[in-house]
């Protein structure tokens, strides 16, 4: 029986307790096979004690089909920052390695009750098929062959109209084929529903990151003009975008970074306005993502 006010976990593989340390095999990667829930919480947090059982009860319920992996933001910091957790409690759900859906507060519990089976459904036989081909399409993107990408992505949302993964991966298809235009135009066109998903969000930056390294110039050139020029902010700012659309992210921080500790203030924060819009381009946990925030913050800090 899960009393009202219990914070701890049951034992068990359906319901865990999370740590840092533990996400990328407890979150990231179990979710490609079973959509994970994570619940960051804190023992001092009130609603955090109704929630708590509440979603446990309900993850409970759907027989192993959800699993649910709970933080405790107090002990476990990191990923909870990457997540731009705000307010706890706070939900997380994640499916293929990233997170698709979530809500912040206690909800009535026929309102958890519903999260919990939609998230649930996620793994359902029919969506796995739709999920094995995102991955297999993801795959031939990552070996560069675009257009077949393309060609995949496209026939998934052909079954499932309103998928926001296939959606953005049509559109770093585009974007890899350097057609920008088309690019923007599809994902203009996404469902509305669907508009403000994380994976469209990032697909959106990836885009204006693209344009903007169009005129940024050819690497070798910029990077003897920022050395010979070190607070020419403008030319690392371009440097950056020429590194990121070159494949070498963690440069592309580096840069704006550089560029952040020298002047903080110039052309209105403009440095960290564009590093906020490369972390947007990649993953959340991406190795790049993690220490770029973190030295961002030793920055802001020191």
């Amino acid at each position: 029986m899960i009393e009202l006010g219990t914070t701890s976990a049951p034992t068990g593989d359906l319901i865990i307790d999370g740590t840092d340390a533990g996400f990328m095999t407890d979150v990231i990667e179990a979710s490609q096979t079973t959509p994970i829930i994570v619940d960051f919480w804190a023992p001092w947090c009130g609603p955090c004690k109704t929630l708590g059982p509440a979603i446990e009860a309900a993850v409970t319920a759907a027989g192993g089909r959800v699993k649910l992996v709970k933080i405790d933001v107090d002990a476990n910091p990191a990923y909870a920052g990457q997540l731009q957790v705000q307010s706890i409690p706070t939900v997380y759900a994640f499916f293929n390695g990233k997170p698709v859906d979530g809500f912040q507060g206690a909800l009535p519990p026929s309102e958890i009750n519903a999260f919990v089976e939609k998230v649930a459904a996620l793994g359902g036989e029919a969506d796995n098929g739709l999920a094995d081909a995102i991955e297999a399409a993801d795959a031939m993107l990552a070996e560069g062959a675009a257009a077949d990408a393309a060609e995949t992505f496209a026939a998934i949302l052909q079954e499932d109209p309103a998928n926001a993964l296939a959606y953005a991966g049509l559109v770093r298809s585009y974007i890899a084929l350097d057609d920008l235009d088309q690019a923007e135009a599809i994902l203009n066109g996404a469902p509305a529903e669907i508009s403000t998903d994380p994976a469209l969000e990032a697909v959106a930056a990836q885009i204006a990151l693209a344009k903007e390294a169009v005129n940024a110039g050819p690497v070798a050139e910029l990077l003897a003009l920022v050395e010979a020029e070190p607070d020419n902010h403008q030319a690392r700012l371009d440097l950056s975008a020429a590194l990121h659309a070159a494949g070498n992210s963690e440069a592309a921080v580096d840069q704006l970074l550089e560029s952040f500790r020298r002047d903080r203030e110039w052309n209105d924060g403009a440095a960290k306005a564009q590093l906020f819009k490369l972390f947007d381009a990649l993953p959340a946990t991406d190795p790049v993502v993690l220490n770029g925030r973190r030295k961002l913050s030793s920055i802001i800090f020191a």
